[in-house]
């Protein structure tokens, strides 16, 4: 299996020509930011056990949705076997919405595999978990139901009656996990107290999220949920380490949060295994022949309670031994 660069320098560099390629080696052309280690090596290792030669090209569009119209006009260029998205921004600036269906700005033409997705249902990527509705996209789900992150933090804390959010509306993602979470403080009984950190529709500055987190502070929050935000994973430890230094937890649904910075707890399914569903969808279309459109979209079922026992101890926050029993305890 080969694999080429991930940094794309300009929209349309081609970094080696398909020609190249054995006629039986199969080409994905991956669309990723900068987070996608452990489900780009999950997808890359799936490939390798399968024994289906791939070569796959792999481009971070670094988390300005301005490249992604070049990186669609690369795609059609090279012609792929597969078009791999990981996140809601990367397969929206690829695919589009329902509603962007019949124009020529988004692919229609090409098997396309979304993962790493919050929801792609509300996003309109895909109608449900029957199909995506689309003949040429399939895709994965790997989030727990919210409500399971709320079940969580009360099983944590019993006096939990509030929630705290930092979300901004340049990220689908983020704004749609922010609805989600408002329908579920009116039917679970909590208060959502909410802070967009953008409100212009560009990315929000890393400068601003002190002030953000002091305002959730002086609302009374002591627990914080990540919802879904690439800008809060590539800032993870400035956010995470701000909400600490406020006496607020993290709740985070991305395991690395808690091991690689300070949230307090995560509800996730491993990435590696992410990447690798995505795969096995994959391979379901390149060596079994199967359309996206008629595979179910493929969800993940296994979830990891992690909880960061360093954190525990510095926010005076230990975990109770209902929560022990099932979680995963880490030491930094």
């Amino acid at each position: 299996m080969r694999t080429l660069p991930a940094k794309l320098l300009a929209p349309v560099i081609l970094t080696v020509s398909l020609s190249q390629a054995a006629a039986d080696t199969k080409t994905i052309y991956a669309v990723t930011f900068d987070l996608c280690d452990p489900v780009c090596e999950g997808f890359e290792a799936a490939f390798e056990e399968s024994g289906v030669d791939v070569e796959i090209i792999w481009r971070d569009y670094e988390l300005d949705k301005s490249r992604l119209p070049g990186l669609v006009a690369e795609a059609r260029a090279l012609g792929p076997d597969l078009i791999l998205t990981n996140g809601t921004t990367a397969t929206l600036g690829i695919v589009g919405t329902f509603d962007d269906l019949g124009g020529g700005a988004f692919i229609s033409e090409l098997p396309v595999v979304f993962t790493n997705v919050a929801n792609p249902f509300s996003a309109g990527i895909a109608k449900d978990f029957d199909g995506s509705g689309r003949p040429n996209v399939t895709g994965t789900f790997n989030r727990p139901d919210e409500s399971l992150n709320i079940k969580v933090i009360q099983t944590y804390d019993d006096s939990f009656d509030t929630l705290g959010l930092l979300y901004n509306s340049n990220e689908a993602n983020s704004a749609i996990k922010h609805d989600e979470l408002l329908e579920l403080s009116r039917t679970m009984g909590f208060r959502l107290v909410a802070v967009e950190l953008s409100k212009d529709g560009a990315r929000p500055d890393p400068d601003v999220l002190p002030a953000a987190l002091d305002q959730l502070q002086q609302e009374g929050v002591r627990w914080i949920y990540v919802g879904s935000s690439s800008f809060l994973q590539t800032n993870g430890d400035a956010f995470t380490r701000g909400a600490i230094e406020r006496g607020m937890a993290v709740v985070s649904p991305y395991e690395h949060l808690v091991r690689k910075s300070d949230a307090l707890i995560s509800v996730a399914a491993h990435l590696k295994d992410v990447g690798r569903l995505a795969a096995e969808q994959a391979l379901k279309i390149l060596r079994d022949g199967q359309s996206p459109g008629d595979l179910p979209i493929l969800r993940a079922a296994d979830f990891a309670y992690v909880v960061n026992m360093d954190v525990a101890r510095e926010l005076n926050r230990m975990p109770p031994f209902s929560f022990l029993q099932i979680a995963e305890t880490i030491h930094d």
